[in-house]
């Protein structure tokens, strides 16, 4: 798999109709790309536990889509094989009263995860430049006036410096945006309606946001070109398969901690020492 493929180059303006939200990277359906997976969760599993006790680095990741995108079913897959010790999961719903009264990064900075832990944002501050952009109502009477091309591109820029602050620090960000389309997403709203079971993960807002459709594509468009930057690019995955959005998020959250060049700490002299008399203490017994 060649996973440079499905990131949004930074510095370049690209388009989202120039990603297949259907591609499958030639794998013919789940079956084909189960072995992929599973040895991916083994690895990444194996590259937590290093990660855990070095403690020099942390891992944010970062989960964008549209409604039915695969968010939860992702995080779900993705991450089963990893040590919840060692692993945080935010959602963010919309702000609470005491979260309004704070810078709108505030939220998201409190919750970053330390080094040698791994965080995971089902949605993050890109809300911020997405659903409040389509919606600018929900900025509140002041600042939606004030919501015009300056204040975005500000936005952007406060972003961007936030990221590469928390890069500099050994917060490392992986970033993926589940690529949906409509016709897909129309067919899993469906489903939902379809499938009691299913019926509690619907809200009439899901067609309401649906029928933003053209506006959410344009400011995703102008979301991704504008923070998709060397420390921290965008990796736009194609989501019309669950399956192979789990094989793409993998691979590349393996490829991330494999390129950290992770190493267990050094034991001091004093501890090598203790190890081998406990080790000898215990085949005498």
């Amino acid at each position: 798999m060649d996973a440079q493929s499905y990131r949004w180059r930074p510095g370049a303006r690209q388009k989202l109709r120039d990603f297949r939200p259907d591609d499958t990277d030639g794998y013919e359906d789940k079956n084909a790309a189960k072995h992929k997976l599973k040895a991916d969760i083994k690895k990444l599993c194996a590259l937590q536990d290093v990660l855990i006790a070095g403690a020099e680095h942390g891992i944010l990741i970062i989960v964008q889509g549209m409604d039915t995108a695969g968010k939860d079913s992702a995080i779900k897959h993705v991450m089963s094989g990893v040590n919840p010790q060692g692993t945080d999961v935010y959602s963010f719903k919309a702000p609470t009263d005491e979260e309004r009264r704070h810078d709108y990064l505030w939220r998201s900075a409190k919750v970053l995860p330390e080094r040698g832990r791994m965080g995971i944002f089902n949605r993050s501050y890109f809300e911020e430049v997405l659903i409040v952009r389509v919606q600018p109502e929900l900025l509140g009477p002041k600042l939606a006036r004030k919501a015009n091309d300056s204040f975005w591109k500000r936005r952007y820029r406060d972003i961007n410096n936030f990221e590469r602050y928390l890069v500099d620090n050994r917060i490392h960000l992986l970033k993926f945006y589940l690529h949906l389309s409509k016709e897909e997403q129309a067919r899993r709203l469906l489903a939902r309606l379809e499938r009691p079971e299913k019926h509690w993960k619907f809200s009439p807002s899901d067609l309401q946001q649906r029928a933003f459709w053209p506006k959410y594509e344009k400011v995703y468009e102008d979301m991704l070109n504008a923070t998709s930057t060397p420390w921290a690019p965008w990796h736009v995955v194609p989501a019309d398969h669950k399956w192979f959005a789990h094989v793409v998020i993998a691979d590349t959250i393996v490829r991330k901690l494999r390129s950290l060049k992770l190493e267990y700490p050094p034991l001091p002299p004093q501890m090598k020492k203790a190890i081998r008399e406990a080790k000898k203490r215990l085949e005498r017994e």
